[in-house]
């Protein structure tokens, strides 16, 4: 039986979770300060109370007067304090001074900057040559929102921009989705804490603490399982606690086909309509394991940490953002570079493989050199030492020295 594309296997869980995401959400809302909502997600539209600026404004310093009144000579009556309204008020051939921001005051339909104005009389009075139009150099008042208007939507992931505009309303404290709690498992006899002087045979346990930064990162909770022996009841108690206390489950490691991978086992009993995708035309990654167990994500992520964290990156981290109903996850960057050497990949399998980039310069062209980095299983330095991953897709051999490639980039 031939597997499953990584877009297959994607395409067959985000179907199952949408279908009960839609009768039962598998996040609630809370109300945050906006001011820490960083990457929070909204959970209800955000109305502006009131206009948007609330008054009218100068864009510029310079004198706020009829545009008629212009080019011509004309007598200053007074200057806009900032902070304040203004009870002046323009007739023909005048001018008030007006600072950046400042309130334009009544009988002005324009403001003429100040470099555009010559002085007279010690500053009571001004000559310009130049042409002014209605309204130039002013903010009108509910020019950038009305009262009513929707500010922000539900489902924006909110930016340091959105913040202010929140604050900038008056809007102390906003509706986010709840994070998903993250269960993170994982399992081995041979793993040691980091903190432990690893004995023979030994290595310490790292993708547990790797695949936490990454679900922080992508606006989730990680919990943290202590490290399962490779023993079936420990893997049937960790289930049984992660779908009680969490909203995504991940087991990192055990989801192969030996005959201590309990995962798939495991995971088959543990919600509908369960597993949908195991093994899938992918490396490194090719053991991994999707599933959908009443209404919660489940993945069983390879062990090695490169596949770990690869995995992670291109499966569980979007999962995050759709449980999120995020509209504008963070996209990864690219960078179009030139392969330095040959890379060979099977032909069955979407390959990922890690790039060292360096400039380059190929004819009049300045473009970046990617060199491919070695990839075994366990070598996390290579990952370390990679500015981005490439990807060779299905139905490719060999890239050839020279190609052009799109670099995802760490």
């Amino acid at each position: 039986m031939s597997l499953l594309t990584s877009t297959q296997a994607m395409t067959r869980l985000n179907a199952a979770l949408d279908g009960a995401w839609q009768a039962k959400p598998l996040l609630g809302d809370e109300a945050v300060p906006a001011a820490s909502a960083i990457n929070r997600v909204l959970a209800k539209d955000v109305f502006t109370p009131t206009d948007i600026p609330a008054f009218r404004r100068s864009s510029v310093d310079g004198y706020a007067m009829r545009s008629a009144d212009a080019p011509g000579q004309l007598r200053v009556i007074g200057e806009v304090l900032m902070g304040q309204l203004s009870g002046l008020r323009v007739e023909q051939g005048q001018a008030v001074r007006v600072p950046t921001g400042g309130f334009v005051v009544d009988g002005a339909d324009a403001v003429l900057m100040i470099e555009d104005a010559q002085t007279h009389e010690n500053g009571a009075a001004i000559s310009t040559t130049k042409t002014l139009a209605p309204g130039e150099n002013t903010i009108h008042q509910g020019e950038d929102l009305r009262a009513g208007d929707a500010a922000i939507r539900a489902g924006t992931r909110l930016r340091e921009q959105d913040i202010a505009g929140l604050l900038s309303l008056g809007i102390t404290k906003v509706h986010v989705k709840k994070q998903p709690r993250v269960a993170l498992i994982s399992s081995g006899d041979e793993l040691v804490s980091p903190e432990a002087a690893p004995g023979p045979g030994q290595i310490r346990e790292t993708n547990a603490a790797m695949l936490a930064a990454l679900v922080r990162k992508n606006g989730g909770l990680p919990i943290v399982f202590d490290t399962l022996p490779d023993q079936r009841p420990a893997f049937e108690a960790a289930a049984q606690r992660a779908m009680r206390e969490a909203d995504v489950v991940v087991f990192i490691a055990a989801s192969s086909v030996g005959e201590r991978d309990f995962v798939p086992q495991i995971v088959a009993g543990m919600g509908q309509p369960g597993i949908v995708a195991h093994r899938i035309a992918f490396r490194p990654g090719k053991p991994a394991l999707f599933a959908a167990c009443d209404g919660k994500p489940v993945f069983g992520l390879p062990g090695n940490p490169i596949s770990a964290l690869m995995t992670g990156m291109l499966f569980l981290a979007p999962t995050l953002w759709r449980a999120l109903g995020a509209h504008n996850p963070p996209a990864p960057a690219f960078a179009r570079a030139r392969l330095t050497q040959d890379f060979r990949s099977p032909a069955d399998l979407e390959q990922w493989f890690p790039v060292l980039l360096s400039p380059s310069l190929c004819g009049d062209e300045a473009v970046p050199a990617a060199t491919p980095i070695p990839m075994k299983s366990n070598l996390i330095f290579s990952l370390v030492r990679a500015d981005g991953v490439a990807c060779a897709r299905i139905g490719v051999d060999q890239l050839p020295a020279g190609q052009m490639v799109d670099v995802r980039l760490f």
